[in-house]
C-alpha cells in the first residue's frame, strides 16, 4: 500500500530559506514541496488554492506578516496545519501564533531530521514543539505575564485524573505521542487518546495550546 503524500507550502521572504527547506523535505519520499509563498498573502492564496496538508510560515514577512496570515487562514483554509518558523528573538510572537492556532513551532536553523518529523507530525494532527525554542519561550512564561497566569493553569488542570496530568507534563516537555508512549510504557494509540481527552477537559484547540498550558501550572 502506498503511504499518503504529504503536500507541503513554504511561505518565507527569503528564496535561499525556502529553497534550503525545499531541498530538506523533498529529500522525504512523503513530502512533497507544492508551491513557495514570498508573503502572508501569497501564502493564504496558494493556501486556497491548492489546500495543501502542511505550511510552513514564518512571521516576519513583507505585505502581511506570518500572525496575519496564520489567523486568515484558520477563515480561509481550516484544514491546513500551520507550522511557525521562528528564531529565537521572536518568543512574543510565538506566543500569539500558537495561541491563534497554529500547530507548532520550530527554529529556522533546526536540524533536516527535525523539520522532516515536525512536517510529519502536524500532517498526522499532532504538534510540534521545537525543544530548542520550548526552552526560550518557557523562561518567558515564567515571568511577568506567564506567572500571572500560573494558578487560573493550575485550577485547569486540577480537572484532570493523574494520568492525565502526567501525559500533559510530558505535552510541556514537547514530547511526541511515540516518546510520551515509551515514556510512560504505554502504546502510542493509548497515548493519542489520552491527549484528545485532556484537549477536550481543558477546552484547548491543540496540543500545542496544552503545552504552553502545562508549564504555566507547573507541571
Amino acid at each position: 500500500m502506498t503511504a499518503k503524500v504529504i503536500r507541503v507550502v513554504i511561505a518565507d521572504d527569503e528564496p535561499l530559506i525556502r529553497a534550503g527547506i525545499r531541498m530538506i523535505l523533498t529529500s522525504a519520499p512523503d513530502i512533497e514541496v507544492v508551491a513557495e509563498a514570498g508573503n502572508g498573502r501569497e501564502a493564504v492564496d496558494l493556501a486556497r488554492a491548492h489546500t495543501p496538508d502542511v505550511m510552513l510560515l514564518d512571521i516576519q514577512m513583507p505585505v502581511m506578516d506570518g500572525l496575519a496570515a496564520l489567523s486568515e487562514l484558520g477563515r480561509a483554509a481550516p484544514e491546513v496545519r500551520a507550522l511557525i518558523l521562528t528564531t529565537f528573538g521572536e518568543k512574543e510572537n510565538v506566543l500569539r501564533a500558537l495561541g491563534s492556532g497554529g500547530a507548532g513551532f520550530l527554529l529556522k536553523d533546526s536540524a533536516p531530521g527535525e523539520l522532516i518529523g515536525a512536517v510529519r507530525a502536524a500532517a498526522a494532527g499532532d504538534a510540534y514543539l521545537s525543544p530548542g525554542a520550548t526552552r526560550h519561550v518557557v523562561d518567558q512564561l515564567a515571568s511577568g505575564q506567564g506567572a500571572a497566569r500560573g494558578e487560573e493553569a493550575r485550577q485547569r488542570v486540577a480537572e484532570l485524573s493523574e494520568r492525565e496530568r502526567g501525559v500533559l507534563a510530558l505535552l510541556g516537555e514537547g514530547l511526541s505521542n511515540a516518546d510520551a508512549g515509551r515514556r510512560l510504557h504505554m502504546s502510542e494509540a493509548t497515548v493519542k487518546t489520552y491527549v484528545s481527552r485532556i484537549l477536550s477537559k481543558l477546552g484547548c484547540e491543540n496540543r500545542v495550546q496544552a503545552a504552553l498550558l502545562a508549564r504555566d501550572a507547573g507541571l
